[in-house]
């Protein structure tokens, strides 16, 4: 690490040299580049981030575009406090602020919306793979609980925007491919004409994988549909449908890892190996709602959604044969209030809405005769509801101080019967006792360009389907919610040429009743409440044009960008374990990116990442080890005939060779907790627009 930063020093230092000799003229001449001014949705209408007083993360199409096009595994690591992972193609994992100790086969304690509409089911899974990243706009992550207006969680909301409706009309194509086999093509096209927009994205991915039994491949179709009317008023119809087939190779144990990073998990005296098991998952999804943005007046908007989404999952796996139907419906909306003369020193908005949603679920296990379905193991119905009301207000006084406050009522039910092999007729209740969710949080702006932030918020997080009913087929009702207060404060900073914007938080999550995943000897899971966790945190973002944009120098920009994420997890009244490191939880992440642009549109981007140890286990007997990253990406922009804008590209990834695990098996039984990444890799494509 020192070498590299020594590096990254050399380089920085030789292009402020660079910059120095262009004359002043030639600078006053140029095309500057400013930060762009970012602003956020997050908080239910269009806000300036540099005030939000909440920790919140921005990921823009240019930086989504940067990083390598077949998983968002990568950008979404930039962002301090958020960890994603993927522990064979296709299969993600993810948390926000917190570990994955609750979520090894999916992401679960964060709350998603695509658009407007929750892709987060009523029982807390939410399936982010079925996505194409190269279909997705732009990402903002609001970090720590945020109950308050998303309903309950207690690591953080993704909201997934579609698509850029200022860029005109455009038929785009994007094309890349490189090692193990990967190809990965998207289509689009958007057109306006009088009031209407549509935009159709397409994509199709495959992937052989590192692995033996990794592959993957991916249909995509998406849509969206904006009509105006009234003015301002907008209807707005959103959805997809995603063919998703990927491999599931399996955790090694070290030996294994250390033998063979690519093998399988292998056949042992009492289990067949993944190929012999033919493990997979098929994941088809249709998902789709229909958002109204009404102004009733000059004063007051409400917008309301309808949404569904249909599930048809099947897991051939070490264990069992599992198939899932799970279907969701719901509506969404709120009303707007602002001020209706606002001051020079006054301002407000007031917000009240709700969410509801319904999923009803058919889990079906049969023994796994190499790939296909045996004899029938149990079948239960799931019925989940959850539902909230909010209500939220903003004030901004003398230019100078903007307060927050929200308050939401949180009600959750869900109700089993067993087809088989109880054969019961009616549906047992598990009642979940209403929880209020309140925020208070503030921000000051003690100059044009420092804003000091503090906020206190409650995490409230049920137990989703997947862990009320593990993979051991058991439904336990006796699994509590976990909710815990979140202390935090932070600023961000900014130069007046706004060059750069220095942002930081701490906080203090106090968790209670913490639901964490054990394994039985045989390998299926089963979750259980523990005490909680104390989770102090620390998360710093940084970013500049170290050497402003412009047209003249052969630097004709640099910009670098710095993410620090520290954390210090622990475990409190759990058994023996009180006081351990949790489990899957990173001392330290580091990422750090550098983007160099030349004449004639050339550009370099290379990103170092560094990530901490963590224990395997909640005994802490077991470590991962740390490990170090580095991947480059040369590219040339360029426009042909003036007007039709083509990029191509070409890079590495893991050009260090390290070996490593992109998401480990945590309280794995047999000690397979090793799923392995793969080795130094290259891709290469182009993206055009017409």
């Amino acid at each position: 690490m020192i070498k590299f930063y020594a590096a990254l020093f050399f380089i920085l230092i030789s292009g402020i040299a660079a910059q120095a000799q262009i004359k002043t003229d030639s600078i006053k001449a140029d095309s500057i580049k400013r930060l762009q001014a970012v602003t956020i949705k997050g908080y239910l209408s269009d806000e300036p981030l540099l005030n939000v007083p909440a920790s919140v993360s921005t990921l823009s199409s240019d930086q989504l575009k940067q990083q390598p096009q077949g998983s968002m595994v990568s950008a979404m690591n930039t962002i301090p406090g958020v960890r994603m992972e993927e522990r064979s193609p296709g299969s993600y994992r993810l948390a926000i602020r917190g570990s994955l100790i609750r979520s090894p086969f999916g992401i679960r304690d964060v709350k998603i919306y695509f658009d407007e509409i929750p892709l987060t089911d009523a029982g807390g899974n939410t399936y982010l793979a079925a996505i194409d990243v190269n279909s997705i706009n732009s990402i903002e992550v609001l970090k720590g609980p945020d109950g308050s207006l998303f309903g309950a969680n207690s690591g953080g909301v993704v909201l997934l925007n579609a698509i850029n409706a200022n860029a005109g009309n455009f038929a785009s194509l994007a094309m890349n491919g490189g090692s193990y086999g990967l190809y990965h093509e998207n289509a689009g096209v958007q057109t306006a004409s009088g009031n209407n927009l549509l935009n159709i994205n397409q994509s199709y991915q495959t992937y052989d994988g590192y692995r033996q039994n990794s592959a993957m491949h991916r249909n995509y179709l998406q849509i969206e549909d904006r009509l105006k009317y009234n003015g301002n008023s907008q209807l707005k119809f959103l959805g997809f449908y995603s063919d998703l087939y990927y491999q599931t190779p399996g955790g090694l144990t070290l030996a294994q890892f250390q033998a063979d990073p690519s093998d399988a998990r292998l056949a042992t005296k009492t289990s067949l190996s993944a190929q012999d098991l033919k493990a997979a998952v098929f994941d088809k999804t249709l998902f789709g709602g229909v958002v109204n943005e009404m102004h009733l007046s000059k004063d007051i908007r409400n917008v309301t959604t309808i949404f569904g989404t249909s599930v048809d999952w099947t897991n051939p796996s070490f264990t069992t044969y599992e198939h899932r139907v799970e279907n969701t419906y719901g509506l969404r909306t709120y009303f707007e209030l602002v001020q209706g003369a606002p001051t020079e020193n006054v301002n407000w908005k007031i917000n009240l809405g709700g969410e509801w949603q319904q999923t009803n679920s058919i889990a079906s296990d049969y023994g796994n005769n190499h790939g296909n379905q045996d004899t029938t193991q149990t079948q239960d119905r799931i019925h989940t509801n959850q539902n909230f009301i909010f209500t939220r207000f903003e004030g901004h006084f003398y230019k100078k101080l903007q307060v927050e406050a929200a308050l939401s009522v949180n009600n959750y039910q869900y109700q089993f019967l067993n087809i088989y092999p109880l054969a019961q007729t009616t549906f047992i209740k598990r009642p979940f006792n209403a929880e209020l969710m309140p925020r208070l949080a503030l921000s000051y702006q003690i100059t044009n360009d420092f804003i000091w932030r503090a906020s206190l918020s409650r995490g409230y997080s049920t137990p989703n389907t997947g862990e009320v009913r593990g993979t051991d087929h058991v439904i336990n009702p006796n699994l509590q919610a976990q909710d815990g207060y979140n202390y935090e404060t932070g600023f961000r900073l900014r130069d007046k040429d706004e060059r750069f914007l220095l942002d930081a938080s701490v906080y203090y999550f106090r968790l209670n009743n913490a639901i964490v995943q054990l394994q039985h000897p045989d390998g299926t899971t089963y979750y259980t409440n523990v005490g909680g966790t104390n989770q102090p945190g620390l998360e710093v973002y940084f970013t500049a044009w170290i050497i402003k944009q412009n047209t003249s120098a052969f630097i004709r920009g640099l910009q670098f960008n710095q993410s620090y994420t520290l954390n210090k997890y622990t475990f409190r009244d759990y058994s023996t374990f009180s006081g351990n490191t949790v489990t899957g939880t990173p001392r330290q992440d580091i990422v750090s990116s550098l983007q160099v642009l030349f004449p004639e549109g050339f550009y370099l981007f290379s990103q170092y990442s560094f990530t901490d140890s963590a224990p395997l286990n909640d005994a802490n007997t077991i470590f991962a080890n740390s490990y170090k990253l580095l991947g480059a990406k040369s590219a040339w922009k360029q426009l042909i005939a003036h007007k039709t804008p083509i990029e191509i590209f070409a890079g590495a990834d893991n050009i260090l060779n390290t070996h490593y695990s992109l998401g480990d098996d945590l309280n794995a039984a047999l000690n397979r907790f090793y799923n392995p990444a793969p080795l130094r890799n290259y891709y290469f494509g182009f993206n055009i627009k017409f």
